[in-house]
């Protein structure tokens, strides 16, 4: 239902993602109750997640972020974590928030997977401005999921964690080596046959790929979402080619026709919007969350004042701002662990949602404003 929206002749057009997860609201629980997000529902949505952020790493090619795009990107992110912490432990003395650095992680985060389908249907992927937006995104994802993995430590120590760390991302550089390196000719011709037949060889190899880095991950006490988008950025790294462009085309066409539908769906579905409404406290906090989204991870836009005009550090602001599904992981590994209080993970989530109700909105809207700006003066 989601893309026949779009398609009715009235001037709303809302990104897919938006109205996925509205959509979701209302055939959730909360609302019209016809779906439940439990059993085969809970396992595609899952699935769905995993393949959003899967894509996410194949999208991101960081030998042509090399430079500005990527270095300003880690330096934003480490501008916004330290901001994150230093709010959050405020936060904190004012009995606000019962674990600082869980919620710093979740605030200083940018769903760059949750982007891609929008930055994608508005040409914005080629673009000067898309290359520094996928840098910011994809340290803005990559760095909260390693820091998330290292703070859950459970029973086992930081340096041991640190370790498994290592010990996996060696192993995906290994497997990145060794892919680039053999590529026999005949195993390059059986690819690129069985693409074409019953077989799909080279979407089943991904999907393999695929489970076997986030059991990997699993395995080294690694969060899922890490191994997801290390199985991308392999496949991404080896597919890169124009002649690999149909086969990323059904992988687009099995995620975001399938599996990454479900997770928006759910994810709106998941949404407690009568405990938000009947909790004060929850309700009061997600303008606050919200804000705090667009302050963490918006200030660090400014450093782009070299690279970027004003109005695209705008948009790159309310780009970088947008957070949903990290923010969805962390709030439910935080209230089962019981280190989240409850009212503090329903008002991130709700602002997570906002945040992609809204600020993607706005971005494009800034885009929009200076392309017929840009249009006007060449017309003129």
């Amino acid at each position: 239902m989601a893309p026949l929206f779009n398609e009715l002749p009235i001037r709303l057009r809302l990104p897919l993602v938006v109205l996925e997860i509205l959509f979701g609201i209302v055939v959730g629980p909360q609302v019209l109750d016809l779906i439940s997000v439990e059993g085969a529902i809970r396992t595609l949505s899952a699935l769905g997640m995993s393949f959003l952020f899967f894509l996410a790493g194949m999208e991101i090619d960081f030998a042509s972020l090399r430079g500005p795009p990527l270095n300003l990107g880690a330096i934003g992110w480490l501008f916004s974590i330290m901001l994150a912490l230093l709010l959050t432990f405020s936060l904190h003395a004012a009995g606000i928030v019962s674990d600082p650095l869980l919620v710093a992680v979740a605030l200083s985060t940018t769903a760059i997977g949750t982007l891609l389908p929008i930055l994608r249907d508005a040409g914005e992927l080629d673009t000067e401005f898309g290359r520094f937006l996928l840098g910011a995104g994809a340290i803005g994802e990559f760095g909260p999921i390693i820091l998330f993995s290292l703070i859950l430590t459970g029973e086992q120590s930081v340096a041991l964690r640190s370790g498994m760390l290592v010990s996996f991302v060696l192993i995906a550089i290994a497997c990145a080596a060794l892919a680039l390196q053999l590529r026999p000719p005949r195993v390059v011709a059986l690819l690129s046959r069985s693409l074409h037949s019953t077989s799909q060889l080279p979407v089943r190899l991904s999907m393999f790929l695929l489970g076997g880095s986030v059991v990997l991950a699993d395995s080294f006490g690694l969060d899922l979402l890490l191994g997801a988008f290390a199985a991308g950025s392999l496949v991404g790294l080896v597919a890169r080619s124009p002649e690999a462009e149909p086969f990323r085309h059904k992988l687009d066409a099995l995620g975001f026709g399938f599996l990454i539908p479900i997770f928006f769906v759910t994810s709106g579905a998941q949404m407690d919007v009568v405990g938000l409404f009947s909790n004060p406290n929850a309700l009061m906090r997600v303008p606050l969350f919200l804000l705090l989204l667009l302050v963490i991870r918006g200030l660090p836009a400014w450093l782009y004042r070299r690279s970027l005009p004003t109005a695209e550090r705008y948009a790159l602001a309310f780009y970088s701002a947008t957070g949903l599904p990290l923010i969805v992981v962390i709030t439910e590994i935080g209230k089962a662990t019981g280190r989240m209080l409850p009212e503090n993970a329903t008002a991130l989530v709700g602002a997570g949602i906002l945040s992609v109700l809204v600020f993607p909105l706005a971005a494009m809207t800034l885009r929009q404003r200076k392309r017929e700006r840009s249009e006007s003066l060449l017309s003129s």
